[in-house]
């Protein structure tokens, strides 16, 4: 029976993906892909343009797995230091398969032209459900949050969890356990720092890290929530 377009499509990035992990990103090239496949080179073009786009499919997959995984784990007023330990550890499950290649992603992801960049408008399908994982991630929680700072702390979030994504590509402890014991630490001094931003001592604090966060990228700002700083 022939398959759809959307079956060959599914083949052909579950078949990159598997090859990525057990290969590496270099040692995978669009000629073995489709051959793994079975199908034409030129069918295998015309639903990828090249493996960079099979790079957009593997992000976009890990943030929907990560959400299926953790969004039955966050607690309805739970601290949100909570809740981000467990957003930030199940993200490192989703991740694990793909550790093995982390490196070379992430030597191409840092290249500023890379669409593969976290950053890049070929990353914005990604990048909205990270967002919308962190928004989420908020709202679930308990922790009283600064109305200045509310709008944008998903993107902060976002932001923290680059951060963590990054030091787990580097991390050759077993099983990545520095990580792990980064997320712990980290967690609860995230939700302190933002229960504190409430405070009137803390708004100056506050106003400067917003800004911060605008003067590094206005086009970034969460899509759901586009509020300038005052």
């Amino acid at each position: 029976m022939a398959r759809t377009a959307a079956e060959t499509r599914e083949l052909l990035a579950d078949t990159a993906l598997r090859l990525f992990r057990e290969h590496g990103f270099d040692a995978t090239t669009m000629r073995r892909i489709a051959a793994e496949a079975g199908v034409s080179i030129g069918n295998a073009y015309h639903h990828f343009a090249g493996k960079d786009e099979l790079v957009q499919e593997l992000y976009v997959r890990i943030q929907d797995e990560h959400r299926a995984v953790v969004e039955p784990r966050l607690v309805e007023g739970a601290p949100l230091a909570d809740n981000l330990r467990n957003v930030l550890h199940a993200g490192l499950d989703v991740m694990s398969p793909y550790h093995g290649f982390g490196q070379t992603f992430l030597r191409i992801a840092v290249q500023p032209t890379s669409s593969a960049s976290p950053f890049s408008a070929d990353s914005a399908p990604a990048r909205e459900r990270a967002l919308g994982l962190m928004r989420l991630t908020v709202d679930r929680s308990g922790t009283k949050v600064s109305p200045g700072l509310g709008a944008r702390l998903p993107q902060l979030l976002w932001l923290t969890h680059l951060a963590v994504t990054l030091h787990w590509v580097t991390d050759t402890s077993l099983d990545q356990r520095r990580t792990r014991t980064l997320v712990d630490g980290l967690c609860p001094v995230v939700g302190r720092a933002i229960a504190l931003s409430r405070l009137p001592v803390a708004r100056g604090l506050t106003d400067q890290v917003l800004i911060l966060l605008d003067s590094l990228s206005t086009d970034l700002a969460d899509p759901a929530t586009k509020e300038s700083v005052s």
